[in-house]
Formats: structure tokens, sequence, C-alpha cells
């Protein structure tokens, strides 16, 4: 009796073993997310569409999953897709870390403001482990940012007509916008006539139909929750009026004179407007179909149009009617307005006119010079010359035009000014250009006027370096591109009699050379070799210092040994302008420099490999347990176990990290067998992890608690062939240990 109750307790510990391990392989299912009654709201109706706003943005999901039980660290996400219902990159709604025992619970989540459109979709994701529901259905999903009537007026200008009524002309259209909505171009819209839904969804639409027309925010299916039904604006349209300017398209004034421009419609009650060049010179003035356009205006000369408005009638501009001035012509002087006469010259005055019958008076300080009616003029004298011009051609008689004034002076000296004419920066440019900006006549009193147009080719030049004629530079301009070159330089020029001097412009042009320093190392340790900068050119005849952080440490030293950490920088004096290097940054040792991809204990599946990449050092070495150098690359492919070394190399600097690399098992241990010898699950087989290791005991009892098999490194290979099973079913008991420490214990339930 004893006997079968031990057997019946055997049974029943073995089922228990095959209903954990069957629950064991089962995964967790999540189910669709649904939508929840609202409990602050009273009744229990899920909601259909999600219409929130500012003042009221609550809503409730439902979910449920089966299990076996997620991880403690599981976190459930609710999740809403895009516009079209995908999840390429969702919104987090909601997300809980206590319901990892609650197979069914409800999210509760807020809208973000941005959300509009009728596809929006809802799921479940699980962290730990990584699953995701089913999609729910699609949804309307509507933040009501915007809950105010809109207003809509002319191409949005705001202006809204008079009774609402906007007339237009047979062929013609308007375009109607809200202007009372910001960032107007994000929403949907629904534009009506006459009560009609229009196909148009843009924040503006183009009518030329007549009609009731109005809009409002589409919201989809939360659009009943909104009150943004705008005004009404009423499209009627007419027959064109043949409105026109009476006269020619082309009108000539005369100087002084005014002239009428008259709409062929008058007399009626309507508004008339005037345009001059596209903007409004008169009106909207009721009857005003005249406008009167002055000569003696400066200005006056352009394009008119007159616009017309009133009941019963479109509204209707005219075409355009050019209006120029007859008399008007232009003077253009030939000469400089500035002249240095010297002695014993002459100059010649001239002017250019396009007055078709022109005759000229020229003038000296105000006086008419006899005789003097030509276009030209030669003078001898220093004054200030000009000329006046009569037109005695065209329909008009325009009152004399006088020129530009010519200022004539005899100078008793000359001064020369020179300037940077490219980006000049002392030490920083490479090369210059400079050259004569000004010439100024000196009179006796003091008195400069600039005489460059008349003069600037007539001089003869020589530039100087540090009071040196610069051999060939004999033009008024001058470009250095040498350090060899720099100094003081200054433009000396000669006409007849008179010496010229400018302003002196120094020159500090910078070196062409570059400057490199190198390095044995950038990370400085304690213990490693000393790290030394030194210059890639000579500077044993040089003026130099080295620098740290901007600070000078060393101007003797043709190489620097570094001992601190920081910025350092090489600086050479060349013809008084610094010559800067590179710079090296040295840092201080420290093991997190070195960067691996990956943990350095990997898992890996048997037969596969997987790669581990350093990052951060100047160079690598792996070496294997034999301490076999295996790669000098960043990164290695693992493919067996074991314990691998990594040797990372910053300079004179190394970091040591020890790699171990095991196998994932890919399965369960078994807990039942067929040993019926067809050879199929005959044999007890273990995961990789337990079996033919050495140091891992596989140890198997009999149903009395007898061991019968004990082995070291298990190959897989119990039962063997000698052993006998007496009973259909019989059950044994294992136990998996490594140096004495209990891995895993159980039955094996054997089936002949």
């Amino acid at each position: 009796m004893k006997e079968s109750n031990s057997t019946y307790s055997v049974l029943v510990l073995a089922l228990a073993f095959l209903l954990l391990g069957t629950i064991g392989m089962q995964a967790q299912v999540l189910y669709q997310p649904e939508p929840a009654a609202n409990p602050n709201l009273g009744g229990n109706t899920p909601w259909t569409a999600v219409c929130a706003s500012n003042n009221f943005n609550q809503y409730f999901v439902n979910f449920q999953w089966d299990p076996p039980f997620v991880e403690s660290d599981n976190e459930f996400i609710l999740e809403l897709s895009d516009a079209d219902g995908y999840f390429s990159a969702p919104t987090e709604l909601a997300r809980v870390t206590d319901k990892n025992t609650v197979f069914d619970f409800e999210f509760q989540f807020e809208l973000p403001s941005d959300i509009r459109g009728d596809n929006f979709k809802i799921r479940v994701r699980s962290t730990n482990p990584a699953k995701t529901s089913p999609a729910s259905e699609a949804f309307s999903m509507y933040f009501i940012d915007y809950n105010l009537p809109l207003l809509i007026s002319e191409n949005g200008s705001g202006n809204i007509p008079s009774g609402g009524i906007i007339q237009i002309c047979g062929g013609g259209s308007v375009t109607l916008k809200p202007h009372n909505i910001p960032n107007s171009s994000t929403y949907i819209y629904n534009w009506y006539r006459s009560g009609t839904l229009l196909s148009e969804k843009s924040e503006s639409i183009t009518v030329s139909e007549p009609g009731m027309y109005y809009v409002e925010l589409d919201y989809g299916d939360c659009s009943g929750s909104a009150n943004t039904l705008s005004n009404t604006i009423e499209i009627s349209t007419g027959t064109s009026s043949g409105l026109a300017i009476n006269g020619a398209n082309n009108v000539e004034i005369c100087p002084g004179e005014t002239q009428s421009l008259e709409a062929n419609i008058s007399g009626q009650g309507y508004t008339y407007t005037w345009y001059k060049d596209g903007s409004i010179v008169s009106g909207p003035t009721v009857d005003a179909s005249t406008y009167t356009v002055d000569a003696g205006t400066s200005g006056f000369e352009g394009s008119y149009e007159v616009e017309i408005s009133g009941s019963g009638i479109c509204v209707e501009l005219s075409d355009p009617v050019s209006v120029t001035s007859s008399g008007s012509y232009e003077i253009t002087l030939n000469n400089a307005e500035n002249i240095v006469l010297l002695p014993s010259q002459s100059k010649t005055l001239s002017v250019n006119t396009t007055a078709t019958s022109p005759t000229f008076q020229w003038f000296k300080d105000g006086a008419a010079i006899a005789d003097a009616t030509n276009n030209s003029l030669s003078i001898n004298e220093v004054g200030e010359y000009y000329v006046e011009v009569t037109e005695n051609g065209g329909a008009c008689t325009p009152a004399p035009m006088a020129s530009a004034k010519t200022t004539v002076v005899s100078p008793d000296s000359f001064e020369f000014v020179v300037d940077y004419v490219t980006t000049y920066s002392s030490c920083e440019s490479t090369d210059a250009t400079l050259s004569l900006t000004t010439i100024n006549a000196v009179s006796d009193n003091g008195t400069e006027t600039d005489v460059t147009g008349d003069l600037q080719n007539s001089f003869a030049y020589q530039w100087k370096l540090d009071g040196t004629d610069v051999i060939g530079e004999n033009s008024k301009t001058i470009t250095v591109s040498s350090q060899d070159d720099n100094g003081n330089y200054t433009l000396v020029g000669t006409i007849d009699a008179f010496e010229a001097s400018s302003n002196s412009l120094q020159l500090k042009l910078a070196s062409n050379e570059s400057l490199q320093i190198t390095t044995n190392g950038t990370v400085l340790c304690e213990g490693g070799e000393a790290i030394v900068l030194e210059s890639a050119t000579d500077i044993s005849n040089e003026s130099f210092q080295w620098k740290k952080d901007g600070t000078v440490v060393d101007s003797a030293s043709e190489s620097l040994t570094v001992n601190e950490i920081g910025v350092y920088q090489l600086v050479i004096t060349s013809n008084e302008c610094p010559i800067v290097s590179n710079e090296i940054t040295i840092s201080a040792f420290d093991e997190s420099l070195l960067v691996l991809d990956k943990p350095k204990d990997l898992i890996i599946i048997e037969g596969e490999t997987q790669t581990l990449t350093a990052s951060g050092a100047d160079s690598y070495e792996w070496y294997d347990a034999g301490n076999n150098l295996i790669s000098n690359s960043n990164s290695y492919d693992f493919a067996e176990e074991g314990e691998y070394l990594l040797i990372a190399s910053f300079g004179t600097c190394t970091v040591s990290k020890v790699i171990t690399v095991t196998y994932r098992d890919m399965f369960n241990i078994p807990n039942v067998i067929t040993a019926n010898g067809d050879g199929i699950n005959d044999l007890w087989v273990l995961p990789n992890t337990y079996s033919r290791d050495p140091n891992v005991l596989v140890t198997i009892f009999n149903e009395r608690g007898e061991q019968i098999f004990s082995q070291a490194g298990y190959e897989n290979n119990w039962p063997q062939s000698t052993t006998t099973f007496n009973k259909q079913s019989m059950i044994f008991y294992y136990k998996i240990t490594r140096g004495g420490k209990s891995l895993k214990q159980g039955t094996i339930t054997v089936i002949k």
C-alpha cells in the first residue's frame, strides 16, 4: 500500500512538472485595445470618436492580455498611429508600470493638440517581453483647438463688403478666404454654396458662380462639437458697362499745363476710383467721373486708370491711358564737374541734350558769357560754369533748363589719398591691393576740390616702400603678396611743376607658410612614455613660443615635453607677424575612453558569430585563451566559447578588457523521452550549457532515490543501451551541479 501511494505521488508530481512546462511554453497574447466608457462622466457608453478640446480631454481605452506573466520591469504603452493609420512613427498616449499581473485594465489618455484626422488607430506595446497588440479599427480623432465662428473676406483681406455682397462681371472670379484664424493652412475646411457642400477643402476658394458662400472647419465626426460656421458672402454677377477713359490712349502735356481725364460713363450716382501706376490717386468718390493731371506737379507722368462700382453694375476697371510731358528733355554734362586749370592751360566744357531744336547760353559765376551759344565752351579762367538750353521745337515752349554746374579751380598744391581696395587684416591677410582713391586740388586758402575724375589719368605715379621707390610700380594701384614686402607704402605723383604725396599705409602680411607640430601621443598616463611635441620644420633659427591653453610655457626648447593636460600650439614670429601651428589636445587617461558597442560578456548561438567593435583607441590587439594574437582590427567576430583579451593602446597608455563568450541555450531541458528504440527522442539530450562540460556533473536517480547514473561532461548518452525499464512508464529524478552548486533539478518521464 505504501508503494502504491508513493507511485501515485510521483505521478502527480510528474503531471505538475508537465503542466508547468506547458505554461512556460505559452507566449503572452496582447489583444486589440478598445474604447472604454469614462468612469468620471456617468453612463457606460464607450466613445466612438475622440473630440478633445481645452475644456475636455479625458479618454479611456480597455486592454486585455493573456498569461504567462510578463517580466517585473515590463511596461505597457498605448500608442497612436499617424493620420493614415500607420505606426512608422507612433505617438505615445499613455504608459503603465503597475499592471504586470492584471490581465484586464484600462488606459487613460489625453489627445495631443496637433491631432486631426479620421483614420487614426491605437495599439498596445509591451517592453519585456517585447510584443505588440493588433491595431484597433480606425477612429476620428480631433483636438478642437479653434472653436469660434470664422470670418471670410475677399483674399482674406479682412474687408467684408457692405451688405456682404461682392459683384463680379461675367467671366470674372473672386477668391474667398478666412482672415481671423491663426495657422489657417493647417486645417481642412467645408465650403458651402447656398447650402450645398462643395468639394474644395483648402483654406481659400475661387468662385465665379453666383450664390451664398460660407465655410466651417472640417473636424470630421467631431464637427458637431465645434462652432466655426462663418459669415455669408453673397456673390452676384452682372454684365460689363464698357467703362473707358475718353480720348486717346497716349496724352502729352506741355510744362505748366493741365489735362482733364474723363470716364465715358457719368451722372448716374456711381462711385469712381482713379489710379496712377496701380496706386489710388483719387476716391473712391461718388460721381467723380473726371480727374485732372497737373504737369506742374513733379512725377505727374504715368499710366492712369479709373474703376467704377455701384448698384446694378459690375466692379470694372478701364484700360490705361499714358500721360507724358511733351516739352521734357534732358541735358548731359560731358566733362567732370570739378576741373583743375593749370597755368597756361585751357579746358573745353560741353553738353549733350535730347531737345529736338535747342539753343544754348553759357554762364560764368551767374553771368551770361557773350557769344557763348554753342553746346561747348573753351575756358582759361577759374570759376563756376553752366549752360541754359531752350527747346524751340514741338507743340510746347518750355522755360529754359540749366545744366549741372562745373567748378574750375587753379591749385596751389595737390593731395593724394590712398586706401586698401581689398579686405585687409594686419597679420592675417596674405595679400593686399592699395590704390589712389582721391586727388584733391588745394587752393592758397586751403580749400580742397576733388579733381580725381579730371586728373587721375594725367599724373605720373611712383609707389614707395619705406621711402624707397618700388621698381616698376608706376600706376595708381599696387598689389603686394609677399611678407618680405611688408612696410609703409606711399604714392607720389607729378604733373607739370606739381608733385603730390599721399598718406602712408602700413602692410603686415601673414606668411604663406604653414606650421605643423606632431606628437607621439595625446593621452597622458602615469607610468607611460613621455609625450613630446615637435615641429615638422626646423625652428632653430626662429623666434618661437610654445603655448598651452593660450599661455606661453616655453620659448627656448625646440621640442616640448608635456606633463599636463591642455591644448598646445607653436607660434613663430615672422616679419613681425605670428605663424600659428595646428592644435594638439592632450587629455588625461581614462579607461572609459575605450568604448565597446556590446557588453564584454557575449552570449552567442552555437554555429553563428557575433561581432564586437571597439572605438576610441589608437590601436587594438585581440588574444584568445591561449594568449595567441588573433587580430589587430578594431573589431572581432566571435564564433567560439571562451575567454578573450582585448588590449587597446592610447599613445603610450593601454587598457585591457577580458571578453567572455558563452553559448545561448536554444531549447529547454526535456522532461519526457520515449526509449522505444525508434531513433526518435530515445536519449535525454541537454542544452549546450550543461552538456560536454567537464565542470558540470549530471546525476540521475530512480523513483526510490537510488543513484543510477552520474557523469561529468555529460555526452547526451542516457539511457544507455544496457539500461532496462520494467514498466511502460517510469519516473526518474535528475540533478545538475557545477562545483557542488545546484544548477537544475527535476523529473524525467521515460515511456517505452
